[in-house]
C-alpha cells in the first residue's frame, strides 16, 4: 500500500464486514447505501478471544460454531469473529449475535447447536441465555449500551475491543485504522503532531500522568543520529489487565499510534516491551506488526511521504520494577532491569543512550482518535486537568469483575455501585484500593469522590495504571497494606537503601502487628520511616510502595490501634489473632466439626443443651490451629471466630 487513496480503497471495500457490529444507526446507513438485500438475513457471531474468555474455553465455542455453521450451509449467511475483550468478564465466556447485539453469557459449546437453528437460522434468539440485563419484559432485546455495566462508558481507547478481529489489518482499516497515520503524514508537520497532543489534554496512562504532548516537546528538538519510541506494556500491577486487552482486541492502534510518536519526534524505530506471561497479547501484536509490514504500515516511505518508521517487541521477565521507564530501558538494552538515577530524563538521555520517549498501551491508544476527531473532542471529556476517558480494571468484592472505559470525573461511587454493580452478598462497601501497590485505600466515606489524577493524589491515593481492587466489611485493611508491601518488598530490585531495607524493616513491623506483637510507638515508627523511604528513593517503586501503608493508616487508623491495643482483628483475617468458640446453646453435638478438625483440637463437653440429646463440643485453644475448617462445616452456625 503506498497511497492514502489505496487505504481508503480497502476501507470502502471491508467496511461491509464490520458494519453489522456498530448498532443499528451504522447498520441503516450502510442498508441506505448499499443495493436492496445486501444486508438482509446475515449475522456477525462475535466470540470473545480475551484472556479471561479463552481460559474458559472460548475457542471451542468458535470451533462448534464453525462447524455448524458448515453443517447447515451457512458459510455466506454468517461470519464468525474470534475477537478482543467485551469487558464484562464476570460473564465469560461472551458471546454477542449482530445485528440484534443478542449478548449470550456464560456461553457452553454445548448449546451452540441450539443457538444456530433457533437464531441463526429460525431468527429468534434463545432469550434464556442471554444476559438478563439485555432482555426486556416482552422478550425483545436490548442494546447493551442501556445496561447498567455499559450505558456510561465512553469507549476510545478501547474502541475496537470487541468489535474486530484483531488478526485482520483489514478490519481494523474499514474502522479508519491507520487514517491519522496518513493524516498526520500526509497533511501534518511534526509539530503539529505535538501541539495536537499537548491540546488535547492526554496525560500518561501508566501512574505518574505526566503531560503526553510535553514529554514528546522535550524529546523533539533534541538532535541524534537515532531515536525511540518506547511501549511500557510490562503491566504488572496485581489485578491490572488493561494494557494487555488492548493489545489483545485492537493491536494495531498501538503500531499506529508508535508510528505517529516517531514522527512527531524524529524517531524511526520503536520497541514495544510486553510481559512474557501475555502469550496471546504477544502473538497478535507480532501477528499485527508483520501484517503492517507487508501492508506498507511500517518500513520505509511509508504513504510516500519519506518517513521511515519499523518497531519490535522484547518479552519482559515478569519484573515489576521494568515498569520503571529506565529500568525498562535498561532491560531492552538485554542488562538487568535497574532504574537509572535522573537527570538526565530519557527525552535526552534514554534507550542505548539515544532520546527516547515512552509511554503505555493506553496512552497510545488514545492518540490515533485524538488526531482524527481533534484536540478539542478529546478536552472535552473529564475535567479541567484531567482530560478524556480512563480504562479501569475492576476486581476484588464486586458483582461485574471486568475492564471498563469511563470520562474522568466519574465518581468511585458510580464505578462501584452503577458500572459494577455494587459490592455482592449484602456485605458493605468498605474501600477500593486504586493504583495497585504503588496506590491507596479510598474509603468509603471518600466514594463520592470525583476520580482523576488530582483528586487521587489529593487524598494519598494515585490512579496508577487503573487496577481498581473493591473491598467489603470483610477486608482487614492492615492485611491488605501488608499484601501489597509483601509484593514491593519481592519486586524492589535492591539498587538503594531505602527502597531495599527501609521496605523490608517496614514490611517487619506490619507482620508484628498482625501477630499482636505490636505497639502504639510502632505505628509513629512506621509513618516516620514511610516518608523516608517515599523521600529517599531512587525511582517510583520505592517512591510510592509506602503509599498502602500511608492510606491505611489515615483511614483505618482504629483497625491498626485495634490490632495493637485489643489484640483483636475487627475483620477476623489476621489468623494469630483468631480465636474459635463453640456456642454451646446452638451445638447438636452432632461432632461434624471434630471429625474435620485436622489436629484433634475438638472435644465433646459434659453440658447438653436444652432440647438435644448429644452433648455440645468445645474448642481446646492451645491446639487449635485456627484453619477455619470446623466453621465452614457446620450447618447450624453454632462456630464464630473472633
Amino acid at each position: 500500500m503506498k497511497t492514502v487513496a489505496e487505504l481508503n480503497e480497502l476501507r470502502a471495500a471491508n467496511l461491509k464486514n464490520v458494519v453489522l457490529r456498530k448498532g443499528a444507526e451504522a447498520l441503516d446507513a450502510a442498508k441506505a447505501a448499499a443495493p436492496a438485500g445486501a444486508f438482509d438475513g446475515k449475522y456477525n457471531v462475535l466470540v470473545c478471544g480475551g484472556t479471561g474468555c479463552t481460559s474458559s474455553h472460548s475457542e471451542k465455542i468458535v470451533d462448534a460454531l464453525n462447524e455448524e455453521i458448515k453443517k447447515n450451509g451457512l458459510e455466506d449467511k454468517v461470519n464468525v469473529v474470534l475477537t478482543g475483550c467485551f469487558g464484562l468478564c464476570a460473564l465469560g465466556p461472551i458471546m454477542i449475535v449482530y445485528p440484534e447485539g443478542a449478548f449470550y453469557s456464560r456461553m457452553d459449546a454445548a448449546n451452540v447447536e441450539r443457538v444456530v437453528k433457533e437464531h441463526l437460522i429460525g431468527g429468534k434468539p434463545c432469550t434464556d441465555l442471554l444476559y438478563d440485563e439485555t432482555v426486556a419484559e416482552d422478550g425483545s432485546i436490548k442494546s447493551l449500551d442501556e445496561t447498567d455495566f455499559y450505558k456510561k462508558q465512553v469507549r476510545v481507547a478501547l474502541r475496537n475491543c470487541g468489535v474486530i478481529d484483531p488478526m485482520s489489518i483489514s478490519e481494523y482499516i474499514a474502522c479508519d485504522g491507520y487514517q491519522a497515520l496518513a493524516k498526520v503524514l500526509t497533511e501534518y508537520q511534526p509539530e503539529d503532531v505535538i501541539k495536537v497532543i499537548t491540546d488535547s489534554g492526554l496525560r500518561g496512562r501508566g501512574g505518574g500522568g505526566f503531560p503526553t504532548g510535553r514529554k514528546w516537546a522535550l524529546c523533539a528538538p533534541n538532535k541524534a543520529p537515532q531515536k525511540y519510541v518506547v511501549c511500557n506494556a510490562d503491566e504488572g500491577d496485581p489485578g491490572a489487565f488493561m494494557d494487555r486487552s488492548v493489545l489483545e482486541g485492537d493491536p494495531h492502534c498501538l503500531i499506529e499510534a508508535m508510528a505517529i510518536a516517531g514522527y512527531a519526534i524524529g524517531a524511526t524505530q520503536g520497541y514495544v516491551y510486553v510481559r512474557a506471561e501475555y502469550p496471546i497479547a504477544v502473538n497478535r501484536l507480532q501477528a499485527a506488526i508483520e501484517a503492517a509490514r507487508e501492508a506498507g504500515m511500517l518500513g520505509k516511505n511509508i504513504f510516500g511521504s519519506g518517513f521511515d518508521f519499523d518497531m519490535e517487541i522484547r518479552l519482559g521477565a515478569g519484573a515489576f520494577v521494568c515498569g520503571e521507564e529506565t529500568a525498562l530501558m535498561t532491560s531492552i538494552e538485554g542488562n538487568r532491569g535497574e532504574p537509572r538515577p535522573r537527570p538526565p530524563y530519557p527525552a535526552v538521555k534514554g534507550l542505548f543512550n539515544a532520546p527516547t520517549i515512552e509511554n503505555n498501551v493506553e496512552t497510545f491508544a488514545n492518540v490515533p482518535q485524538i488526531i482524527l476527531r481533534g484536540a478539542e473532542w478529546f478536552a472535552s471529556m473529564g475535567t479541567e486537568r484531567s482530560k478524556g476517558t480512563k480504562v479501569f480494571a475492576l476486581g476484588g468484592k464486586i458483582k461485574h469483575t471486568g475492564l471498563v472505559e469511563i470520562p474522568m470525573g466519574t465518581t468511585l461511587d458510580e464505578i462501584v455501585n452503577e458500572i459494577g454493580g455494587g459490592v455482592p452478598n449484602g456485605k458493605k462497601f468498605k474501600a477500593a484500593q486504586t493504583g495497585g501497590p504503588s496506590g491507596g485505600c479510598i474509603p468509603a466515606s471518600l466514594i463520592n469522590t470525583e476520580v482523576d489524577y488530582d483528586n487521587l493524589v489529593s487524598i494519598g491515593c494515585m490512579m496508577g495504571s487503573g487496577g481498581l481492587i473493591v473491598m467489603d466489611e470483610d477486608t482487614c485493611m492492615v492485611d491488605m497494606a501488608k499484601f501489597f508491601l509483601e509484593f514491593t518488598v519481592d519486586e524492589s530490585c535492591g539498587k538503594c537503601t531505602p527502597c531495599r531495607v527501609g521496605t523490608k524493616r517496614l514490611l517487619e513491623m506490619l507482620d508484628k502487628i498482625t501477630r499482636g506483637e505490636g505497639t502504639l510507638e510502632d505505628l509513629d515508627k512506621m509513618e516516620e520511616l514511610c516518608e523516608y523511604i517515599k523521600a529517599n528513593s531512587l525511582c517510583g517503586l520505592g517512591q510510592t510502595a509506602p503509599n498502602p501503608v500511608l492510606s491505611t493508616l489515615k483511614f483505618f487508623r482504629d483497625e491498626y490501634v485495634a490490632h495493637v491495643v485489643d489484640k483483636k482483628c475487627p475483620a477476623g483475617v489476621c489468623k494469630e489473632l483468631l480465636s474459635y468458640t463453640i456456642d454451646k446453646e446452638k451445638c447438636i453435638g452432632c461432632g461434624v466439626c471434630a471429625r474435620n478438625c485436622p489436629v484433634n483440637a475438638i472435644k465433646k463437653t459434659d453440658y447438653t443443651a436444652p432440647g438435644h440429646k448429644l452433648p455440645s463440643m468445645e474448642i481446646d485453644p492451645s491446639v487449635c490451629v485456627k484453619c477455619g475448617a470446623c466453621m465452614s462445616t457446620c450447618k447450624f452456625k453454632a462456630i464464630s471466630k473472633g
